[in-house]
């Protein structure tokens, strides 16, 4: 279980990190889907900003820090279930996969995270 919970926290903290660094440099890419949802281009940095505390929050979660990794496990699902909300709300499906991914990710993070408890 307990490599589990590493395997599946390493994944989502790179993902969200990677995806942190990626809204912070104002990719292409990021400011096309969010567009396409309905996002402002001025909110891209704010949501960087929880993607990267969502993965800090993780690494702390495994260097020790239990509840904080809770914390930001839970933090991140509510956030990617906001994303697909949005997704859906305004019609973009096409590319749902990522945000569904990224749920999953930190879903998993979170149930592997409790059960350990």
């Amino acid at each position: 279980m307990h490599i589990a919970y590493l395997a599946v926290t390493i994944a989502a903290i790179a993902a969200n990190g990677g995806m942190a660094v990626a809204d912070f440099a104002r990719a292409g890419f990021v400011l096309a889907n969010s567009g396409a949802v309905g996002l402002r281009p001025s909110w891209v940095p704010a949501l960087g900003a929880l993607k990267a505390a969502g993965a800090i929050g993780l690494v702390l979660g495994l260097l020790g820090a239990r509840p904080i990794g809770i914390a930001a496990a839970g933090g991140l699902v509510l956030f990617f279930v906001g994303a697909m909300i949005v997704h859906v709300r305004a019609g973009v499906i096409r590319n749902i996969a990522f945000p569904g991914a990224y749920l999953a990710l930190a879903a998993g993070s979170l149930g592997l995270a409790l059960a350990a408890v």
